[in-house]
């Protein structure tokens, strides 16, 4: 065999093992997407048209009857406001939270901090399910049941969210430059607000999105709590139809689909930025 013929199959090959990756890829592209085209597809039937035959791609003509079963069975606009509310209020204030906690864990050094680290870190392997009683215990003896407050302020200090920002301090952020504004005169909070948190402008896209999605896709807590219709957010007022006779899921479909487009939107906004976060500190 000529050195020409190796180079050929040896290429050959790696034309083969590229084009079976590109095939997966796409495979598990399709397969992630399918759900929203299909709830978008079924938001154009009505029950007569989506259970009269097998699967169909094409699209219905009942959407305009749709949008308005979905108004007459629900306040879906409040619920689209009192999400964005909870989501923006909440995502907000957890940057400022886990971006303080983050960096005081990568950066100060002092009693206890390994350990203040090692529980915060055991605690997201604790199931969220196991603490819907004692959240709902200590909600109800604060009196703000029933309230936006209870939603989002005991998911504003995150341990997720302090482990990510703690990991993109210590790669990205250099100490040299901490060392500089504290020989210029910098107040440790004038360093943290104009030289760090500039600096984390990646981590801090990846946990809103993170954060925000969380948020807007919360269920238990929501249900647990907000029992007033002008107070419940999007995924109880969608859940809370799917309970009545002859459910119209076509309604319920648009809704849904309707409800994904905000994080469509964070995510394409803020993807670069995201993207960067999750890579920083690969390549020095």
């Amino acid at each position: 065999m000529t050195n020409e013929q190796a180079t050929f199959i040896v290429n050959l090959y790696r034309k083969i093992g590229k084009g079976i990756v590109y095939v997966f890829l796409v495979l598990f592209a399709f397969v992630t997407i399918f759900p929203f085209i299909w709830s978008a597809i079924l938001a154009t039937h009505d029950r007569s048209t989506m259970f009269a035959r097998g699967i169909s791609f094409a699209l219905g003509d009942k959407l305009g009857q749709n949008y308005a079963n979905l108004l007459e069975l629900m306040n879906f606009w409040t619920g689209m406001w009192n999400s964005f509310s909870v989501s923006i209020i909440g995502t907000s204030i957890s940057l400022v939270f886990c971006s303080m906690a983050g960096y005081a864990l990568a950066i100060y050094k002092f009693k206890g901090r390994n350990v203040i680290f090692g529980v915060m870190v055991g605690s997201m392997m604790i199931p969220p399910i196991l603490t819907l009683i004692p959240y709902y215990m200590v909600i109800s003896s604060l009196g703000l049941a029933n309230t936006h407050l209870a939603v989002w302020l005991p998911f504003t200090i995150n341990p997720f969210g302090i482990f990510l920002i703690r990991q993109y301090v210590v790669a990205s952020v250099p100490k040299d430059i901490l060392e500089a504004a504290k020989l210029d005169g910098a107040s440790e909070w004038r360093t943290y607000w104009q030289i760090v948190l500039p600096l984390l402008r990646p981590g801090l896209a990846t946990l809103a999105i993170v954060q925000f999605v969380f948020l807007w896709n919360n269920f238990l807590q929501p249900l647990v709590v907000l029992n007033s219709p002008d107070k419940m957010v999007i995924t109880t007022m969608l859940r809370g139809v799917q309970g009545v006779p002859n459910t119209p899921w076509g309604a319920v479909m648009l809704g849904t689909t309707i409800s994904i487009l905000p994080l469509i939107g964070i995510y394409m906004a803020a993807s670069k930025q995201m993207i960067s976060g999750l890579t920083s500190g690969a390549v020095k």
